[in-house]
């Protein structure tokens, strides 16, 4: 899984031909180190789909705060630039894929 920051967020984001899935992180998050295995795998199984990438709050304030992130972790998809879909909170893998379909 890739992490992005403010710096590069355009060119991986913003800019990629597929749709990416964000989550906004921190490291001392715990329900974020609880979706690390869940999100690399994901990133994995759904590489050809889906790009997978992290963002650490922490260390990226520009970028949490153009897209208002105030909790973590936050998953935001992109398509062609543009923000589609947002969710927060952990969540089972099971449950993530569903939410996702729709975008995938």
């Amino acid at each position: 899984m890739t992490e992005v920051t403010d710096a590069d967020f355009e060119a991986e984001v913003i800019d990629a031909e597929l749709p990416v899935l964000v989550e906004f992180t921190a490291d001392w998050c715990p329900p974020c180190r609880q979706m690390r295995p869940v999100l690399s795998a994901l990133a994995v199984e759904e590489g050809d789909r889906l790009k997978v990438v992290q963002l650490d709050v922490d260390t990226n304030p520009e970028t949490t705060n153009t897209y208002k992130v105030l909790s973590m972790p936050t998953f935001m998809v992109f398509r062609g630039g543009e923000p589609v879909k947002s969710m927060v909170g952990a969540r089972p893998r099971r449950r993530l894929l569903e939410e996702l379909s729709d975008v995938l």
